[in-house]
């Protein structure tokens, strides 16, 4: 019998055995905090008593309203949208401190909640996203992993024209797929996915582009990447050591490029969600690396107040290639959701970069800082990939959702 969130107990419990056992990788005597929506309490309950059985010492279960956040848009000074209480990013970063695993949930729990209020105050407040994440990860102190929650209200944005109990059973059916939970060893099948994403990140990181040149149906742009850049997949490792997968599903390569040399115009080829609405027909001009000019179908002031937060805001911090072999992008489904709609296209983000993509130190001094981070996808099997060489030299990475380089 299927659950409240669409999955039966048994999935449910092999999805959150799945997410702490190998995602987050849990370990005895660890604090784990999980981060979750009003509305995705079952599932993070059963996080929660997945985290004991693996021999967690506490579990905190951290819950965040968005209605609370509409209300604070609707009513506030606008002025004080930006300001966020220092305990928020305190605690994130206790959680580095005490060498915590943390596991988050994603997927929208309110679409649609912040139609009503006006995207350029909307992309003030950015909650629940604080800038110590950031700092966290890329000091590699805590264990972590996000994964899709299925809900309702998600599942009826993805599944318009399906009845509600048929949308969210063909949600949750999609998601047992999506992270190989449909395999009879889960963690045995992203493993192997995984060991072929390494083996092409280090194909990709041996030729060292100068930069890589994407084109495809408006879009012509060109991100220029550091001397010292490596392109990384699937796994991480904190600085004890401990082996996890920060996103389940996980399907790109992904590595850190130069802030100051992105060129050209790329148009966005899935929506993006960005706090609590959507971005319909994306396009971004960059000059001399900055995010120049930001339009929109619909939302467009949302993304340009996220990039007014700090001077890394408008640059880039991920550039990110996808191959069509993963399973998310053969659905041919738009989630309405950035952990998987840019884990089925290639993708770039404004805002931090991952320091962890670099060979050494001699370069850490360039890559872009910022409170934010920002993913959305530009690839499709229309968009073609190519790496440029020092001397100018090219040759296509990915056509047609295949590599075509080693």
């Amino acid at each position: 019998m299927a659950s409240f969130s669409g999955f039966d107990q048994q999935t449910l419990e092999r999805f959150a055995d799945l997410m702490v056992g190998f995602g987050a990788n849990v370990q005895k005597g660890q604090i784990v905090a999980i981060g979750a929506e009003i509305g995705k309490e079952e599932v993070a309950r059963a996080l929660a008593a997945s985290a004991y059985r693996h021999g967690a010492r506490f579990v905190d279960v951290g819950y965040f309203d968005p209605h609370v956040k509409h209300a604070r848009l609707a009513n506030a000074d606008p002025q004080t949208l930006e300001f966020v209480p220092s305990w928020y990013g305190d605690r994130i970063l206790a959680l580095g401190d005490q060498r915590c695993a943390r596991i988050g949930l994603s997927g929208p729990a309110a679409p649609g909640l912040f139609d009503d209020i006006d995207p350029a105050l909307v992309g003030k407040d950015q909650l629940p996203a604080v800038k110590e994440s950031g700092t966290v990860v890329n000091d590699a102190t805590t264990n972590w992993t996000i994964g899709p929650c299925p809900s309702q209200e998600w599942a009826e944005l993805v599944f318009p024209d399906l009845e509600p109990a048929a949308a969210l059973e063909r949600l949750a059916e999609a998601l047992v797929h999506v992270c190989r939970l449909d395999e009879d060893d889960p963690v045995a099948a992203w493993r192997a996915r995984a060991a072929v994403l390494i083996k092409a990140a280090a194909t990709v990181t041996e030729r060292r582009f100068d930069s890589l040149h994407f084109e495809g149906p408006g879009t012509d742009l060109v991100v220029g990447l550091l001397p010292t850049s490596k392109f990384l997949a699937a796994q991480f490792q904190t600085v004890d050591g401990i082996d996890h997968m920060p996103n389940i599903p996980s399907e790109e390569i992904f590595s850190v490029p130069d802030p100051l040399r992105t060129e050209g115009v790329v148009r966005a080829t899935k929506p993006l969600v960005l706090g609590g609405s959507i971005i319909e027909g994306l396009e971004v001009e960059f000059k001399d690396g900055k995010a120049i000019r930001i339009d929109a179908d619909k939302n467009a002031e949302i993304l340009r107040g996220y990039c007014e937060r700090d001077e890394g805001a408008s640059r880039l911090g991920e550039v990110a290639l996808v191959d069509g072999e993963g399973r998310i992008g053969k659905l041919g489904t738009t989630f309405f959701d950035t952990l998987l709609d840019e884990n089925a296209a290639s993708h770039i983000a404004l805002g931090s970069s991952y320091g962890m993509c670099l060979d050494g130190d001699d370069d850490r001094d360039r890559i872009n800082l910022s409170r934010i981070h920002v993913d959305f996808m530009i690839g499709s099997n229309d968009v073609v990939v190519t790496g440029v060489d020092a001397e100018g030299g090219r040759s296509e990475v990915l056509s047609e959702g295949r590599w075509a380089i080693g």
